[in-house]
């Protein structure tokens, strides 16, 4: 592989960062001390900052050899939030915050952009400026739209943005990248149910909700299987279903909850429209009524043609084309869609390996993205670096008008 010498050199250090906001998780809009010390390193080393954008956003500045004249900026962004659950490792960098945990890798993420913001601060091998964006509040908090509704763009205007995720699973030493969508849509739904609550054993003087709901549950998945093409992705789960009080009590109403996964607003589009008109209809023909809520969380992650094979490109001359893997869209989530709605750019995935770095003290179970027993890799330190640092490089060395 083909990392830069002055970013192996220091990575241990920026290791001891890592597992120190490990050790300290903060979730969405708290991270005041990750924050802390995103400013702190970064100020020790020259880079003027801005703090409070998204509420406990940071962004560095660095201007290359020109001072930044060209007037060409790309922006790289970390995100630096926990998650609420517990974990199961007891190494020394575990956390002391019961119920929090960075079990997605965001410490890590923090990590490989503080290591190139070190590199960039003493070499400044570009002309142009690269913003460093620490972004809060990834995990469910759109910290990218509340960032973007500060006036991120406004205020550091760049012409592209690039995001990376650690990804467990793929072997260390490759990367995969792929233009149009990566990541899904994720919406949630709430539909009250409201029939005519009874004795069960008289069924017939009231209106049971219950085999309502089981009828519109099943019917949903025709959505998927008969109304959208088939070649379109779209996931309905219903994961929640509250009814009912006594075994002897036909209840009143009930509730169902889930989400709705999609890589298209089209496809998104017909299935609130269809899961609507079910939901409504299907009461209707049993003298029922509902009440039918649906919000639409993050929208897909959709990276730009041209910004995705631009990386790919870059990824090659660090670990080589054959490592290089396209990119399987998964239909997670992730809130870096709304800076690719608003700026070309592209989503990257850096290979966590198997979980084989754990140290002793790990937990039982897999090293998998939201997992008790998750620990990021420090290996990946130097090599996402390095891919941050010749990214920026090699992108603002493109002519003006690329």
């Amino acid at each position: 592989m083909n990392v830069i010498d002055s970013i192996v050199t220091q990575a241990a250090s920026i290791a001891a960062v890592r597992r120190d906001i490990h050790a300290h998780p903060e979730l969405c809009f708290e991270e005041v001390r990750t924050a802390d010390v995103v400013a702190q390193k970064l100020t020790e080393w020259g880079i003027p900052i801005h703090r409070g954008m998204g509420k406990t956003g940071v962004v560095g500045i660095v201007k290359g050899r020109d001072g930044g004249a060209s007037g060409r900026a790309i922006g790289l962004r970390a995100d630096m939030d926990a998650l609420p659950m517990q974990e199961f490792n007891t190494f020394a960098h575990a956390s002391v915050h019961k119920g929090k945990m960075h079990a997605c890798g965001h410490d890590g993420h923090v990590a490989m952009l503080l290591a190139a913001a070190q590199h960039f601060a003493k070499h400044r091998n570009f002309d142009g400026t690269v913003y460093l964006i620490f972004q809060p509040a990834e995990e469910g908090g759109g910290g990218a739209r509340v960032m973007i509704e500060d006036g991120l763009f406004e205020q550091f205007p760049m012409q592209a943005v690039y995001g990376m995720h650690n990804w467990p699973g793929m072997p260390v030493g490759t990367f995969a990248v792929s233009p149009g969508p990566v990541m899904a849509s994720t919406s949630e739904f709430k539909i009250t149910l409201r029939g005519k609550g009874g004795h069960a054993a008289l069924p017939h003087t009231g209106i049971d909700p219950v085999p309502i709901a089981c009828q519109m549950v099943q019917t949903f998945q025709t959505i998927i299987s008969r109304n959208k093409k088939p070649v379109d992705a779209g996931v309905i789960s219903v994961t929640m279903i509250h009814a009912g009080e006594a075994t002897n009590v036909v209840p009143d109403s009930v509730e169902l909850q889930g989400t709705v996964r999609t890589f298209t607003v089209e496809v998104l589009d017909l299935i609130e429209k269809r899961m609507r008109q079910v939901a409504e209809h299907t009461c209707a023909a049993h003298d029922a009524t509902c009440e039918f809520e649906f919000v639409r969380n993050y929208p897909p992650t959709i990276n730009s043609p041209a910004e995705a094979e631009f990386a790919r490109k870059v990824m090659a001359t660090i670990v080589g084309e054959e490592r290089v893997l396209a990119q399987e869209p998964t239909m997670g989530a992730e809130d870096f869609a709304y800076m690719l709605q608003a700026k070309p750019g592209a989503y990257c995935f850096i290979a966590n390996g198997d979980g084989q770095h754990r140290e002793m003290g790990h937990g039982g179970g897999p090293c998998m993205l939201h997992n008790p027993s998750y620990d990021f890799n420090d290996d990946l330190i130097p090599l996402g670096a390095t891919y941050w640092v010749k990214l920026a490089e090699e992108w603002l060395a493109q002519p003006t008008s690329a």
